[in-house]
């Protein structure tokens, strides 16, 4: 019965023909092999369409001879694009994937095209339409749908991200060391974190990699990476529009413009913008804080003369504005200090009292403005030409960043600090290329060379400054000599840092298919690091004085400091993965892997020890990462997924951010901790029930500990007690033992609504993590306690045309923290970064 189709239409294919009436025929399926219902399918350019039948089967009549693009839609799956360059002899199979989260979908995690299932590495995967639909902007966001994933922020210089609890330091950023997870957006390596905090502009997708993968990419990357996929230039017409209202003022907008300029020739230009008025209010100054105000354009032309070469050029810039990024008042935690040394008794004696002590009462008294400007940009060059078996691949590029902080580290409406600013400008080059492609059916392998360089310089230079009431946080005796008028005001330090840094590697990996369901996967990687730092640091104002007892004053508070490092490094690290295809719809997998973090420095100033800088602190010892992992993917049916991951991760000479009670270095400072284990179980799945109706979720288990570390500072409420403390046995910084997110969505059946075609929909997402110590040294003060947050959305989806949703974020106004952290001189009082409260809104979408 089916050969009497096929050949029906292959007859009614060439009688259409004949008679000078062209038809496609064929059918759509998903990529399970079920149809697709009522999708349609247009010829890109002119009034030709057609609708797929319930069996997915379509007839197309045409009458424009070949070549010509043919666009195909359905509600729930990615568009899909094909080019016909002459009329086929046989029916169209066209397959769609669907659109959704941990779906059968492409991913190029790999340096190639595969399906997701069947890649042996642990992977998540967010396409960029849910991204947009849940409002998941940015990679803040975008940790609610990936658990494994952590980021902290309490200003774009001070993010920290990582993956199953490992790669940034946690706490204030030190621009001295390496991030452990990569941020790559098309092949592009973003080296400061604070990229992250951008919105993202006209994403594809977003693939995140869990565990090392230096023999992968291009910059070692020990935790994970993230992979960011923008959309490319297109050489048929397209644009899409958006725009989002919602309360505290909300509005976003973004729109993305492609299409040919000539027959080799593509371009296409993006834009988003975002604004939101302020979710904290300074009674000081009586208007709202914590704003957004971000601008992003990016701009792409392809060059396409042929199916073997390729080439994009790009460009973009992102600027954030915001008045923002203030901390609240959180709490106090007792001291081991004398009693005169504590925050209760410092306010009383200066006769202050906080606006409230509820931070969730979300008001602050702040009289230093925050401010958190930051300019990010650069262009780039991709050149893919096809080389024997596979793909040469050459990444070019530059990037900078400019940032102009403005931070109250006292976090009160005191004179503590006047001034805690420390504006940069970093500027990084970088050059990969990369051949990936297949010997033979059982012998593939990816080989490249990568150099990356950058320097990161004060600009013009890092200030630190007392403020009136600073001589009552900072005094260490009970002498009257601290209250003499004037000692302290105006008082600071200004410090001139400069880094520069040079990276080269050779990485490789290979892909040997022993037998068709076992095959082997060894990588190697060679990498050179080359950093020097040069650090100088002066005090100046305060009162002018001779007197060696005031002086000793001052110098207990800020002194001069001045070093200089120069350190170069070899690595040689690799892994084996042995994969294995248990059945048809079943791959396990077992990899073992060596990798590095870089050598690092010091780079906001060193704490001083009998009023000596520690200058054996300037250099960091690169860390040491022996990493194993099992893991199953599976599809027990045609619409479901299920994966499981279990890993363990020893790191030897862990590089930790630390904080000290010493002024002087507010920002904290780097240390080694002698080792740390992270261990845990992944689980992801979906289940699409039909067309109408899917779920999909995630769930991690981590545990993070320091398994030696004897040499640490103490925690909050031990300051005033020994300078150093052993926390062996204790838990790491950011780590949720448990994270878990959770959503669907379900739609109907193909329905009219504004004359157009599509789907009437809800959707729904939910996110948990458990409590977590928001300090390197484990304080029982700095514990972040669990929270739940649920997300939802509902409206019509159309395939080409309008789109119309309600969305609500934080339905149930869920009152959290995303961080804790010390005030400056660890006086006992901490404030906390707030997560945002219930928001809403509406979202209308356009495109053609």
């Amino acid at each position: 019965m089916d050969r009497f189709i096929v050949q029906s239409l292959i007859i009614l294919l060439w009688v259409n023909i004949a008679s000078g009436q062209q038809t496609l025929v064929g059918t759509v399926k998903n990529a399970s092999g079920a149809p697709v219902p009522h999708a349609t399918l247009v010829v890109k350019g002119t009034n030709a369409y057609t609708v797929a039948a319930d069996d997915g089967q379509f007839n197309l009549a045409i009458q424009e001879a070949p070549p010509f693009s043919l666009q195909i839609n359905s509600v729930g799956y990615k568009s899909r694009e094909i080019r016909i360059n002459e009329w086929p002899t046989e029916p169209l199979r066209i397959t769609l994937m669907a659109d959704n989260l941990l779906s059968e979908i492409v991913v190029t995690s790999r340096r190639r095209r595969e399906l997701l299932q069947e890649v042996p590495i642990p992977v998540s995967v967010i396409s960029g339409t849910l991204a947009d639909d849940a409002g998941a902007f940015n990679v803040n966001r975008l940790k609610e749908l990936v658990p494994s994933v952590q980021l902290y922020s309490s200003n774009p210089r001070n993010t920290g991200l990582s993956i199953r609890g490992l790669g940034t330091t946690f706490g204030l950023t030190n621009d001295g060391i390496d991030p452990g997870v990569g941020f790559y957006v098309d092949g592009v390596y973003y080296a400061r974190t604070a990229a992250t905090t951008l919105d993202f502009i006209d994403v594809e997708q977003i693939e995140v990699l869990r565990g090392p993968q230096g023999t992968l990419f291009g910059k070692n990357t020990v935790a994970g990476a993230f992979n960011v996929t923008t959309r490319r230039p297109t050489f048929t017409p397209e644009a899409h529009v958006e725009l989002s209202y919602g309360n505290y003022g909300f509005i976003q907008a973004k729109a993305s413009v492609s299409g040919p300029l000539g027959k080799t020739l593509a371009a296409r230009v993006s834009f988003s913008g975002t604004q939101r008025d302020g979710i904290l209010d300074n009674v000081a100054t009586q208007k709202p804080v914590n704003d957004l105000n971000n601008l992003g354009f990016r701009g792409q032309l392809l060059y396409a003369p042929s199916e073997n070469l390729h080439i994009l050029f790009a460009g973009d810039i992102s600027r954030q504005r915001p008045d923002g990024y203030a901390q609240v008042f959180a709490g106090v935690a007792p001291t081991l200090r004398a009693p005169y040394q504590q925050f209760e008794q410092i306010i009383a004696d200066l006769g202050y009292e906080l606006p409230s002590r509820n931070p969730f009462d979300r008001v602050i008294d702040h009289d230093t403005p925050w401010r958190s400007g930051q300019d990010l940009g650069g262009v780039s060059a991709n050149v893919d030409v096809k080389v024997g078996p596979g793909t040469l691949t050459s990444t070019t590029a530059w990037r900078f960043w400019n940032w102009d902080p403005s931070n109250d580290r006292d976090f009160t409406g005191l004179q503590g600090l006047a001034l805690s600013q420390a504006p940069s400008r970093h500027d990084q080059w970088s050059q990969e290329v990369r051949w990936a492609g297949e010997f033979s059916d059982r012998l593939s392998a990816v080989v490249g060379l990568y150099a990356f360089g950058q320097t990161l310089d004060a600009d013009p230079a890092h200030t630190e400054e007392a403020g009136r009431d600073q001589w009552r946080f900072s005094q260490n005796t009970e002498s009257p000599l601290w209250q003499t008028p004037g000692l302290l005001d105006g008082y600071g330090i200004k410090s001139y840092p400069s880094l520069k840094t040079f990276s080269g590697a050779i990485f490789a990996q290979v892909d040997y298919a022993i037998t068709p369901r076992l095959r082997i996967l060894p990588g190697i990687r060679v990498n050179y690091d080359d950093k020097s730092v040069n650090f100088r640091r002066e005090t100046y104002g305060g009162l002018q004085t001779d007197d060696p007892d005031l002086l000793a004053i001052k110098r207990a508070v800020y002194s001069d400091q001045a070093f200089e490092a120069d350190i170069d490094d070899t690595n040689v690290s690799g892994q084996l993965t042995v994969a294995f295809k248990a059945a048809d719809h079943i791959n396990a997998f077992a990899t073992f892997a060596n990798g590095f973090k870089p050598v690092g420095l010091n780079l906001g100033g060193l704490p001083n020890a009998n009023g000596q800088p520690m200058l054996e602190l300037a250099v960091i010892k690169p860390e040491s990462v022996n990493h194993y992992e099992i893991g199953v993917k599976a599809q027990p049916t045609a619409n479901t997924s299920l994966n499981i991951v279990v890993y363990n991760t020893d790191v030897r000479d862990y590089q930790a951010q630390v904080q000290t009670a010493d002024l002087a270095v507010n920002r904290g400072y780097l240390a080694n901790a002698e080792k740390v284990r992270v261990r845990g179980v992944e689980f992801d799945g979906s289940v699409r029930f039909n067309n109408y109706i899917s779920i999909y979720g995630a769930l991690a288990y981590t545990d993070g500990k320091y398994v030696s570390f004897t040499n640490a500072p103490p925690p909050l409420e031990e300051t005033g007690g020994p300078t150093f403390k052993d926390i062996s046995g204790g838990e790491l910084p950011g780590i949720s033992k448990w994270a878990a997110s959770l959503g669907g969505e379900a739609a109907t059946a193909t329905s009219a609504f504004l004359g157009q075609d599509g789907q009437f929909f809800l959707g729904v997402d939910g996110f948990y993590r458990s409590s977590f110590s928001s300090n390197p040294s484990p304080s029982r003060y700095l514990v972040v306690d669990a929270y739940t947050l649920l997300n939802a959305r509902i409206g019509f989806r159309a395939t080409e045309g309008v789109t119309l949703f309600l969305w609500a974020r934080n339905l149930f106004d869920t009152n959290y923290f995303e961080q804790l952290l010390p005030g400056a001189g660890n006086a006992g009082h901490y404030a906390g970064v707030l997560g945002d409260p219930r928001t809403y809104g509406v979202t209308l979408r356009y495109a053609f």
